[in-house]
Protein backbone atom coordinates (compact mmCIF):
# COMPACT_ATOMS: atom_id res chain seq x y z
CA UNK A 1 0.00 0.00 0.00
CA UNK A 2 1.23 3.60 -1.03
CA UNK A 3 1.70 6.18 1.51
CA UNK A 4 2.04 9.75 0.56
CA UNK A 5 4.35 12.59 1.85
CA UNK A 6 1.12 14.11 2.83
CA UNK A 7 0.38 11.27 5.28
CA UNK A 8 3.62 10.74 6.69
CA UNK A 9 3.80 14.62 7.98
CA UNK A 10 0.34 14.03 9.19
CA UNK A 11 1.04 11.44 11.36
CA UNK A 12 4.68 13.31 12.61
CA UNK A 13 2.23 16.16 13.69
CA UNK A 14 -0.21 13.33 14.86
CA UNK A 15 2.30 11.88 17.15
CA UNK A 16 3.78 14.52 18.37
CA UNK A 17 0.47 16.09 19.61
CA UNK A 18 0.33 12.41 21.23
CA UNK A 19 3.58 12.47 22.35
CA UNK A 20 3.33 15.34 24.19
CA UNK A 21 -0.37 15.16 25.64
CA UNK A 22 0.84 11.48 27.01
CA UNK A 23 4.05 13.18 28.72
CA UNK A 24 1.56 16.01 29.95
CA UNK A 25 -0.76 13.40 31.21
CA UNK A 26 1.83 11.72 32.82
CA UNK A 27 3.45 14.49 34.63
CA UNK A 28 0.09 15.20 36.12
CA UNK A 29 -0.75 11.59 37.90
CA UNK A 30 3.21 11.61 39.00
CA UNK A 31 3.18 14.93 40.05
CA UNK A 32 6.05 16.06 37.90
CA UNK A 33 7.39 19.02 36.97
CA UNK A 34 6.32 20.17 33.92
CA UNK A 35 10.09 21.99 32.68
CA UNK A 36 11.32 18.17 32.96
CA UNK A 37 8.29 17.04 30.68
CA UNK A 38 9.00 19.77 28.35
CA UNK A 39 11.83 19.32 28.12
CA UNK A 40 11.60 15.06 26.93
CA UNK A 41 8.77 16.09 25.02
CA UNK A 42 11.04 18.54 22.98
CA UNK A 43 13.70 16.35 22.78
CA UNK A 44 11.64 13.16 21.66
CA UNK A 45 10.03 15.75 18.93
CA UNK A 46 13.10 17.02 17.35
CA UNK A 47 14.58 12.99 16.91
CA UNK A 48 11.61 12.07 15.36
CA UNK A 49 11.33 14.84 12.99
CA UNK A 50 15.18 15.27 12.52
CA UNK A 51 14.61 10.78 11.30
CA UNK A 52 11.53 11.94 9.42
CA UNK A 53 13.15 14.75 7.87
CA UNK A 54 16.62 12.75 6.81
CA UNK A 55 13.99 10.21 5.02
CA UNK A 56 12.25 12.88 2.68
CA UNK A 57 15.50 15.34 1.87
CA UNK A 58 17.73 12.23 1.24
CA UNK A 59 16.13 11.53 -1.91
CA UNK A 60 15.63 15.03 -2.88
CA UNK A 61 18.84 16.09 -2.44
CA UNK A 62 19.95 12.89 -4.59
CA UNK A 63 18.11 14.03 -7.53
CA UNK A 64 19.63 17.21 -6.92
CA UNK A 65 22.75 15.84 -7.89
CA UNK A 66 21.36 13.51 -10.56
CA UNK A 67 19.75 16.19 -12.87
CA UNK A 68 22.81 18.64 -12.01
CA UNK A 69 24.63 15.62 -13.64
CA UNK A 70 22.50 15.25 -16.57
CA UNK A 71 22.37 19.15 -17.00
CA UNK A 72 26.31 18.47 -17.74
CA UNK A 73 25.52 15.74 -20.30
CA UNK A 74 26.06 12.98 -17.73
CA UNK A 75 23.15 11.11 -18.44
CA UNK A 76 24.99 8.03 -16.69
CA UNK A 77 23.68 8.43 -13.40
CA UNK A 78 20.21 7.22 -11.78
CA UNK A 79 18.59 8.04 -8.69
CA UNK A 80 17.93 5.75 -6.36
CA UNK A 81 14.95 4.80 -4.71
CA UNK A 82 12.62 4.30 -7.62
CA UNK A 83 10.80 1.55 -6.03
CA UNK A 84 9.59 3.90 -3.41
CA UNK A 85 5.67 3.99 -3.24
CA UNK A 86 4.93 8.00 -2.63
CA UNK A 87 5.84 11.04 -4.36
CA UNK A 88 9.83 10.66 -4.39
CA UNK A 89 9.48 7.19 -5.90
CA UNK A 90 7.19 8.33 -8.37
CA UNK A 91 9.71 11.38 -9.13
CA UNK A 92 12.48 9.28 -9.12
CA UNK A 93 11.30 6.63 -11.94
CA UNK A 94 10.18 10.45 -13.71
CA UNK A 95 13.98 11.08 -13.49
CA UNK A 96 15.47 7.73 -14.33
CA UNK A 97 13.15 7.84 -17.23
CA UNK A 98 13.98 11.15 -18.26
CA UNK A 99 17.82 10.63 -18.10
CA UNK A 100 16.71 7.11 -20.06
CA UNK A 101 15.74 9.30 -22.87
CA UNK A 102 18.39 11.92 -22.85
CA UNK A 103 20.86 9.09 -23.09
CA UNK A 104 18.65 7.36 -25.91
CA UNK A 105 19.16 10.60 -27.49
CA UNK A 106 21.95 11.77 -27.80
CA UNK A 107 23.35 8.51 -28.23
CA UNK A 108 21.16 8.54 -31.79
CA UNK A 109 22.62 12.34 -32.27
CA UNK A 110 26.04 11.01 -32.33
CA UNK A 111 25.24 8.08 -34.46
CA UNK A 112 22.99 10.21 -37.21
CA UNK A 113 26.77 12.82 -37.28
CA UNK A 114 28.60 9.49 -37.91
CA UNK A 115 26.62 7.85 -40.19
CA UNK A 116 26.03 11.31 -42.35
CA UNK A 117 29.61 12.08 -41.96
CA UNK A 118 30.38 8.27 -43.76
CA UNK A 119 27.68 8.47 -45.91
CA UNK A 120 28.63 11.79 -47.21
CA UNK A 121 32.43 11.04 -47.05
CA UNK A 122 32.25 7.74 -49.81
CA UNK A 123 31.03 9.59 -52.96
CA UNK A 124 31.90 12.79 -52.14
CA UNK A 125 35.95 10.59 -51.70
CA UNK A 126 34.79 8.98 -54.61
CA UNK A 127 34.08 11.87 -56.93
CA UNK A 128 36.79 13.84 -55.88
CA UNK A 129 39.14 11.18 -57.11
CA UNK A 130 37.45 10.88 -60.32
CA UNK A 131 37.83 14.06 -61.34
CA UNK A 132 41.65 14.51 -59.67
CA UNK A 133 41.81 11.23 -62.31
CA UNK A 134 40.21 13.91 -65.22
CA UNK A 135 42.39 16.85 -64.32
CA UNK A 136 45.12 15.20 -63.86
CA UNK A 137 45.25 13.53 -67.31
CA UNK A 138 44.92 9.95 -65.90
CA UNK A 139 41.57 9.08 -67.27
CA UNK A 140 40.26 10.91 -69.81
CA UNK A 141 36.51 12.90 -69.48
CA UNK A 142 34.94 10.56 -71.50
CA UNK A 143 30.94 9.13 -71.05
CA UNK A 144 31.91 6.41 -69.44
CA UNK A 145 33.63 8.59 -66.36
CA UNK A 146 31.02 11.23 -66.71
CA UNK A 147 28.31 8.87 -66.03
CA UNK A 148 30.18 7.36 -63.00
CA UNK A 149 30.68 10.72 -61.87
CA UNK A 150 27.09 11.25 -62.03
CA UNK A 151 25.87 8.36 -60.23
CA UNK A 152 27.94 9.83 -57.12
CA UNK A 153 26.27 12.91 -57.53
CA UNK A 154 22.60 10.99 -57.88
CA UNK A 155 23.88 9.61 -54.37
CA UNK A 156 24.62 12.52 -52.81
CA UNK A 157 21.13 14.26 -53.68
CA UNK A 158 19.21 11.36 -52.49
CA UNK A 159 20.77 11.53 -49.45
CA UNK A 160 20.52 15.14 -48.69
CA UNK A 161 16.88 14.81 -50.14
CA UNK A 162 16.02 12.38 -47.72
CA UNK A 163 18.08 14.30 -44.85
CA UNK A 164 15.75 16.78 -45.63
CA UNK A 165 12.51 14.93 -45.54
CA UNK A 166 13.64 13.62 -42.08
CA UNK A 167 13.90 17.34 -41.25
CA UNK A 168 10.51 17.96 -42.47
CA UNK A 169 9.41 15.36 -40.57
CA UNK A 170 10.32 16.58 -37.00
CA UNK A 171 9.38 19.95 -37.67
CA UNK A 172 6.43 18.64 -38.71
CA UNK A 173 5.43 20.97 -41.63
CA UNK A 174 5.08 17.57 -44.34
CA UNK A 175 1.18 17.58 -45.90
CA UNK A 176 -0.95 15.14 -47.65
CA UNK A 177 -2.24 15.36 -51.07
CA UNK A 178 -4.72 12.15 -50.66
CA UNK A 179 -6.28 11.21 -53.51
CA UNK A 180 -8.92 7.89 -54.57
CA UNK A 181 -6.79 5.80 -57.28
CA UNK A 182 -6.92 2.07 -58.61
CA UNK A 183 -4.08 0.23 -57.07
CA UNK A 184 -3.50 -2.06 -59.79
CA UNK A 185 -2.33 0.26 -62.36
CA UNK A 186 -0.52 2.18 -59.44
CA UNK A 187 1.68 -0.69 -58.39
CA UNK A 188 2.02 -1.88 -62.07
CA UNK A 189 4.06 1.67 -62.51
CA UNK A 190 6.11 1.46 -59.22
CA UNK A 191 7.23 -2.01 -60.48
CA UNK A 192 7.61 -0.91 -64.00
CA UNK A 193 10.04 2.06 -62.87
CA UNK A 194 12.22 -0.21 -60.61
CA UNK A 195 12.74 -2.56 -63.80
CA UNK A 196 13.45 -0.28 -65.58
CA UNK A 197 15.62 1.37 -63.04
CA UNK A 198 17.55 -1.86 -62.67
CA UNK A 199 17.90 -3.04 -66.27
CA UNK A 200 19.05 0.68 -67.35
CA UNK A 201 21.78 2.06 -64.57
CA UNK A 202 20.65 0.22 -60.95
CA UNK A 203 18.07 -0.02 -58.38
CA UNK A 204 17.76 3.49 -56.82
CA UNK A 205 17.57 3.88 -53.45
CA UNK A 206 18.50 6.21 -50.69
CA UNK A 207 22.50 5.04 -50.13
CA UNK A 208 23.05 4.26 -54.33
CA UNK A 209 22.45 1.80 -56.74
CA UNK A 210 21.94 -1.29 -57.16
CA UNK A 211 22.29 -3.41 -60.59
CA UNK A 212 19.79 -6.24 -59.77
CA UNK A 213 18.56 -7.19 -63.13
CA UNK A 214 18.07 -10.96 -61.81
CA UNK A 215 15.15 -10.41 -59.30
CA UNK A 216 12.10 -10.81 -60.67
CA UNK A 217 8.90 -8.51 -59.62
CA UNK A 218 5.73 -9.86 -58.76
CA UNK A 219 2.40 -8.66 -58.34
CA UNK A 220 -0.37 -9.80 -56.94
CA UNK A 221 -3.44 -7.42 -56.69
CA UNK A 222 -7.16 -8.68 -55.45
CA UNK A 223 -9.51 -7.47 -56.26
CA UNK A 224 -8.57 -5.85 -59.94
CA UNK A 225 -10.79 -3.32 -58.72
CA UNK A 226 -8.77 -2.25 -55.57
CA UNK A 227 -8.82 1.74 -54.55
CA UNK A 228 -6.82 3.27 -51.72
CA UNK A 229 -7.09 6.83 -50.67
CA UNK A 230 -3.22 8.21 -50.24
CA UNK A 231 -0.98 10.31 -51.08
CA UNK A 232 0.13 8.93 -54.09
CA UNK A 233 3.55 9.96 -54.37
CA UNK A 234 4.25 9.55 -50.62
CA UNK A 235 2.99 6.27 -51.32
CA UNK A 236 5.13 5.32 -53.90
CA UNK A 237 8.28 6.96 -51.98
CA UNK A 238 7.38 4.12 -49.46
CA UNK A 239 6.88 1.48 -52.36
CA UNK A 240 10.18 2.26 -53.48
CA UNK A 241 11.94 1.36 -50.53
CA UNK A 242 10.22 -1.12 -49.41
CA UNK A 243 10.70 -2.92 -53.27
CA UNK A 244 14.60 -1.63 -53.60
CA UNK A 245 15.12 -3.55 -49.82
CA UNK A 246 13.99 -6.27 -50.28
CA UNK A 247 15.88 -6.76 -54.35
CA UNK A 248 18.73 -5.84 -52.11
CA UNK A 249 18.54 -8.55 -49.52
CA UNK A 250 16.88 -11.17 -52.04
CA UNK A 251 19.08 -14.42 -53.05
CA UNK A 252 20.62 -14.75 -57.02
CA UNK A 253 17.35 -15.04 -59.36
CA UNK A 254 15.11 -14.75 -56.50
CA UNK A 255 11.39 -13.34 -56.09
CA UNK A 256 10.06 -10.06 -54.75
CA UNK A 257 5.82 -10.27 -54.31
CA UNK A 258 4.24 -6.92 -54.02
CA UNK A 259 0.50 -7.69 -52.42
CA UNK A 260 -2.65 -5.72 -52.10
CA UNK A 261 -5.56 -6.66 -50.30
CA UNK A 262 -8.74 -5.18 -48.98
CA UNK A 263 -8.42 -4.07 -44.98
CA UNK A 264 -10.64 -5.41 -42.38
CA UNK A 265 -11.90 -1.74 -41.93
CA UNK A 266 -13.88 -0.18 -44.90
CA UNK A 267 -11.80 1.46 -47.33
CA UNK A 268 -9.14 0.77 -45.91
CA UNK A 269 -6.08 -1.07 -47.79
CA UNK A 270 -3.37 -3.63 -46.82
CA UNK A 271 0.19 -4.06 -48.78
CA UNK A 272 2.40 -5.77 -48.32
CA UNK A 273 6.05 -6.66 -50.19
CA UNK A 274 7.79 -9.98 -49.65
CA UNK A 275 11.12 -10.90 -50.55
CA UNK A 276 13.07 -14.40 -50.53
CA UNK A 277 16.00 -13.39 -48.46
CA UNK A 278 17.36 -14.14 -45.05
CA UNK A 279 14.60 -12.53 -42.79
CA UNK A 280 14.81 -10.62 -40.29
CA UNK A 281 15.27 -12.01 -36.61
CA UNK A 282 12.51 -11.74 -34.40
CA UNK A 283 15.01 -9.47 -32.23
CA UNK A 284 15.91 -6.87 -34.98
CA UNK A 285 12.48 -6.44 -35.93
CA UNK A 286 11.47 -3.96 -33.37
CA UNK A 287 14.67 -1.72 -34.49
CA UNK A 288 14.18 -2.42 -38.17
CA UNK A 289 12.59 1.32 -38.78
CA UNK A 290 14.99 3.15 -36.76
CA UNK A 291 17.12 5.65 -38.69
CA UNK A 292 20.28 4.37 -39.80
CA UNK A 293 19.95 1.11 -38.50
CA UNK A 294 21.18 -1.66 -40.61
CA UNK A 295 20.26 -4.88 -38.54
CA UNK A 296 21.90 -7.74 -37.72
CA UNK A 297 20.51 -9.99 -40.93
CA UNK A 298 23.42 -11.93 -42.75
CA UNK A 299 25.11 -10.21 -45.82
CA UNK A 300 23.37 -8.89 -48.14
CA UNK A 301 23.12 -11.59 -51.27
CA UNK A 302 22.96 -9.86 -54.71
CA UNK A 303 25.75 -8.55 -56.62
CA UNK A 304 26.69 -5.12 -56.30
CA UNK A 305 24.47 -4.78 -52.83
CA UNK A 306 25.75 -2.28 -50.24
CA UNK A 307 24.82 -2.12 -46.68
CA UNK A 308 22.77 1.14 -47.17
CA UNK A 309 21.98 4.67 -44.81
CA UNK A 310 19.39 2.37 -43.05
CA UNK A 311 17.06 5.41 -43.66
CA UNK A 312 14.93 3.50 -46.33
CA UNK A 313 12.29 1.47 -43.78
CA UNK A 314 12.90 4.47 -41.53
CA UNK A 315 11.16 7.07 -44.73
CA UNK A 316 8.21 4.31 -44.98
CA UNK A 317 7.28 4.29 -41.74
CA UNK A 318 7.24 7.90 -41.87
CA UNK A 319 5.06 8.11 -44.76
CA UNK A 320 2.62 5.65 -43.58
CA UNK A 321 2.41 7.50 -40.02
CA UNK A 322 1.39 10.08 -41.64
CA UNK A 323 -1.66 8.34 -43.47
CA UNK A 324 -2.95 7.26 -39.97
CA UNK A 325 -1.52 3.43 -40.91
CA UNK A 326 0.55 1.01 -39.35
CA UNK A 327 3.91 -0.53 -40.60
CA UNK A 328 5.48 -3.54 -39.29
CA UNK A 329 6.96 -6.70 -40.09
CA UNK A 330 4.73 -10.13 -40.29
CA UNK A 331 5.42 -13.30 -39.54
CA UNK A 332 7.02 -15.60 -42.98
CA UNK A 333 7.64 -18.91 -43.40
CA UNK A 334 10.40 -17.91 -46.34
CA UNK A 335 12.28 -14.64 -46.16
CA UNK A 336 11.03 -10.97 -45.07
CA UNK A 337 7.41 -9.94 -45.34
CA UNK A 338 7.20 -6.30 -44.28
CA UNK A 339 3.31 -5.07 -44.22
CA UNK A 340 1.28 -1.38 -44.18
CA UNK A 341 -1.80 -0.92 -43.74
CA UNK A 342 -3.71 2.57 -45.00
CA UNK A 343 -7.20 3.91 -43.72
CA UNK A 344 -9.96 4.19 -45.60
CA UNK A 345 -10.30 7.78 -45.09
CA UNK A 346 -7.82 10.34 -42.46
CA UNK A 347 -8.05 10.17 -39.05
CA UNK A 348 -8.96 13.19 -36.96
CA UNK A 349 -5.66 14.98 -35.48
CA UNK A 350 -5.72 17.00 -31.91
Amino acid sequence: MAISIKTKLGALVVGAVLLTSGLALVAIRTSTEFRYITIFAMIATLLITQFVAQSLTAPLDEMNHVAGSISRGDFSRRVRGADRRDELGDLASTINRMADDLEAVDRHRKELVANVSHELRTPIAALRALLENVVDGVSAADPETMRTALKQTERLGRLVETLLDLSRLDNGVVTLRRTRFEVWPYLSGVLREANLAASQRGLSSTSGLHRRTDVHLHLDVSPPELTAHADAERLHQVMANLIDNAVKHSPPHGRVTVRARRGLCPQSVVLEVEDEGPGIPESERHKVFERFNRGAVPAQQGPGSDGGTGLGLAIARWAVDLHGGHIGVAESSRGCRIQLTLPGSLPARD
